[in-house]
């Protein structure tokens, strides 16, 4: 996989109630993807980056709410998102530690 793709592929980490009981309990990373992105391009980009082993990719098409915006109603874009499992004794650390 080419490493300019690589990082177009994965946009951030997606940080939120569930993702963190999922880390914490069966060793799972939520991160948001691009919406033309594939499970095998998510797995190979995730071990480029990361340096680490992914056993299975889960991915979600996240639909986008509509928001009033006045008196018009609007529409936020649709998203996707990957829940990725990590090998056993695998760990993401997204905390750099630098202030």
């Amino acid at each position: 996989m080419n490493p300019e793709r690589a990082y177009q592929v994965i946009l951030a980490p997606h940080v939120s109630e569930k993702s963190t009981m999922l880390a914490d309990a069966s060793n799972q990373v939520a991160f948001k993807v691009r919406v033309d992105s594939s499970k095998d391009e998510i797995h190979k980009a995730v071990e480029m980056i990361f340096n680490v082993q992914v056993n299975s990719v889960q991915v979600v098409n996240v639909r986008g709410k509509q928001k009033k915006h006045g008196k018009s109603m609007g529409r936020r874009k649709n998203w996707k998102k990957a829940y990725v499992r990590l090998a056993p004794g695998q760990d993401i650390d997204f905390t750099d530690g630098q202030a």
